[in-house]
């Protein structure tokens, strides 16, 4: 079976107190912050992976996002995973979900074949949910979020299930077809650094808008409906007390302090 996992580069949350927003574009200013693999992408390779280890086949990572993204796609390939796809241009640059889809759903096409399109339920610095959604629209092909469950049931058959707040559902489907994943289908695994040398041999294509064909008006921030239109990160503050005197004393305060708070 062949898989294409869709995964997104995000800013490392460790460095979000940097993020800034540009006053023209309004969209977020990423230079200088380290990029990390998105966690529900990286449980969406993990499942891909799983998958392939039981059926055979391939799995290709799929990411649209600038060029300093590759140490994130070599994870990726550490990882696992057989061939990575970068899609960068400057024409991609400010793109919201739907034009996101369009253009990874457009490569998609290029790649041609596949049976499960693998994503992330959502992304730490959009929340969205929506562009596995968006993907399977524009491919025609059926979707399904929440997913914590999958199964091979023969070939081209699944067996999925669909975690929700009050239970689950059990759905079984035919590919090809997208599936978004929650955290808890797997823990994805270790790497370790025989599989980082591996990873380094392996190759990352890069495509570009003149690799596409693209023909609707959904592409870069021009062609994004929905726009950012401020951003507010908020100011953690903490309040620092010293301690003195003997430890036993010391101790005693500490743990009266917890207790009134509410730790212990």
């Amino acid at each position: 079976m062949r898989s294409i996992v869709c995964l997104k580069p995000v800013p490392d949350p460790k460095h979000w107190s940097q993020l800034r927003l540009d006053p023209k574009t309004k969209t977020l200013i990423r230079e200088g912050i380290p990029n990390v693999i998105n966690p529900l992408d990286k449980n969406a390779l993990e499942a891909a992976l799983q998958l392939r280890e039981k059926a055979g086949g391939d799995v290709t990572v799929l990411s649209m996002a600038p060029p300093n993204v590759l140490p994130v796609l070599r994870e990726a390939l550490a990882m696992g995973a057989d061939r990575s796809i970068l899609l960068s241009d400057k024409r991609f640059a400010g793109s919201d979900t739907l034009a996101t889809a369009y253009v990874m759903a457009t490569a998609i096409n290029k790649i041609s074949s596949y049976d499960l399109i693998l994503c992330g339920d959502q992304t730490l610095d959009g929340g969205t949910g929506q562009v596995s959604t968006q993907v399977a629209e524009f491919l025609n092909i059926p979707n399904l979020i929440h997913v914590s469950r999958i199964e091979i049931q023969g070939e081209g058959v699944y067996r999925v299930q669909s975690q929700f707040e009050d239970g689950y559902m059990r759905v079984e489907l035919r590919a090809p077809a997208v599936l978004s994943v929650s955290k808890e289908i797997n823990e994805p695994r270790y790497i370790t650094l025989m599989d980082i040398l591996e990873g380094e041999k392996k190759a990352i294509q890069l495509w570009s808008s003149r690799d596409l064909p693209l023909t609707e008006p959904w592409v870069g921030l021009k062609g994004s409906p929905s726009q950012m239109a401020d951003l507010l990160v908020p100011e953690v503050k903490r309040d620092l007390e010293l301690l003195s005197g003997e430890p036993s004393e010391m101790a005693r305060i500490l743990a009266d302090r917890l207790h009134r708070m509410g730790y212990c």
